[in-house]
Formats: C-alpha cells, structure tokens, sequence
C-alpha cells in the first residue's frame, strides 16, 4: 500500500510529532493529522494516528493523582466528546473530502492564532453546567470530521484554569475517549483497513522514540519559545493546507 519513501515519511512524521509531545505535552494527534493529511488524504491521516494517539494519551491520562476528581468534574464534557464523533464521522461519506480537508486547516488556524494571540478564555464553575455538554458535542463533531481534537475542546480545558498537572491528565483524557471514537467511527465506515492498522501500530515505535528525544530536549530547551515555534508551525500548515485544498 506504501512505497518505502512514504513508511520513510510516516516514520519521521510521528517521530516529529512525538518531540513535540515529549516537550509541550500535547500535539501529537495535531502534528501527525496535519503533516500526513498534506501528504496523503485525511481519511488515510486520520486512521494512521489512531494507535500512537490512543497508547500515548492513555499512559497520560493515567499519570497523576487526580482522576477521581477530573472525571466527577467533566464527565459530561467527555461523554459528549466521545459520543458525538460518530456523528461527525457520518459526513466523512456525505460531505467533499476537500472540503473537510479545508475545515482542518481552518481549525488549525484558529487553534494556532488564539494560542499566538494570548487569548485567554474563562469558564467559571457555574457555566461548566453547559459549556462542558456543548463544546463537547461540537469538539466530537468535529473530531468525526476532520479527525483534529483540539478545537474547542482544548481550549475549553484551558479555560477551567486547572493547575498544570491537571490540565495535562484533562487533555491526555479527552484525546483517549476522541481516539478511541474516532477508531470505531472509521472502522464502521469502512476506513480503517487491516494494512492501515498495522501501520498504525508500528508508528507507534517513532512516536515513542520522538516523546523520548522531546522528555530529553525540555531539560534544555524554553518551553514557551519551542511552544511559539510550535503554534507558528502550525499556523503556516494550516494555511497550506486550506489555500492548497481551495485551489
């Protein structure tokens, strides 16, 4: 199915996006979909980060003291989140791929700008009530659409203003529920190949390797530069990938 200059690409496109992981603490998913959707469909993209996504946020959801308490406080968020991608995943069959692909970009552009822009959203405790359900539905969405998880959920776990440690087991929580979704969403519509699986799972070796390389990096690098070049990365991909998609 791949020639061994595309296994070649694949493997250093989930090793990049692994670093990235390993020094900001999210951006796997984003990265991977991002880079593999230029270069292949985002169908293909989006089966291809299901195993190294699931495994690695699984390992991050679980690292900290404070499950009980992330769960009791957004269970409905997270249902939401899940539950909904099966929805999203039906326009995959109804909906012009190269409009979805556009869609990508366009969330990646928005996701990249507020970070870059210092945006800081607030949702006190009182609005949790409905702002979890809602951006939850909409985050699954468009999580069965385009495969991309950030937007808005992330920003919506940023603006609880949970402490770090928490913030980072929040995200490793809402990307394994996304991820394991998004899996059954793709293999129901017949896009999750056994070929693409197996791709999938030995992807997840760069990816590992990448998180390693990125653990190591923080100790030497700012966090916050990396994060800026990350965010303005992103946002040039993202205006590729939607300029190139609409012409």
């Amino acid at each position: 199915m791949f020639d061994p200059l595309a296994l070649a690409i694949i493997f250093l496109t989930f090793l990049l996006a692994g670093l990235v992981k390993g020094v900001i603490g999210l951006g796997l998913p984003t990265v991977s979909l991002a880079v593999l959707a230029v270069l292949f469909d985002l169908p293909t993209a989006m089966a291809l980060l299901i195993v190294p996504s699931l495994l690695t946020n699984i390992w991050q959801a679980c690292i900290g003291d404070h499950s009980r308490a992330l769960l009791l406080r957004l269970w409905p968020f997270l249902t939401l989140a899940a539950a909904t991608v099966w929805f999203g995943g039906l326009g995959l069959g109804h909906f012009n791929l190269a409009a979805l692909t556009a869609l990508l970009g366009l969330l990646l552009i928005a996701y990249a700008a507020i970070g870059l822009g210092g945006v800081k959203l607030t949702v006190n405790r009182s609005a949790e009530k409905w702002a979890g359900p809602l951006l939850g539905t909409i985050n699954g969405i468009l999580t069965g659409l385009t495969g991309s998880f950030v937007v808005p959920g992330v920003m919506y776990l940023q603006s609880l203003g949970l402490p770090r440690d928490q913030l980072v087991q929040a995200m490793g929580m809402l990307f394994t529920v996304s991820t394991l979704a998004l899996a059954a969403t793709l293999s129901s519509n017949d896009l999750l190949s056994t070929d693409l699986a197996i791709l999938s799972t030995g992807a997840l070796i760069p990816a590992i390797f990448g998180m390693i390389l990125g653990q190591a990096l923080r100790k030497i690098l700012s966090e916050s530069q990396f994060r800026r070049v990350f965010l303005i990365a992103l946002l040039l991909l993202g205006l590729y990938i939607t300029v190139q998609t609409l012409l």
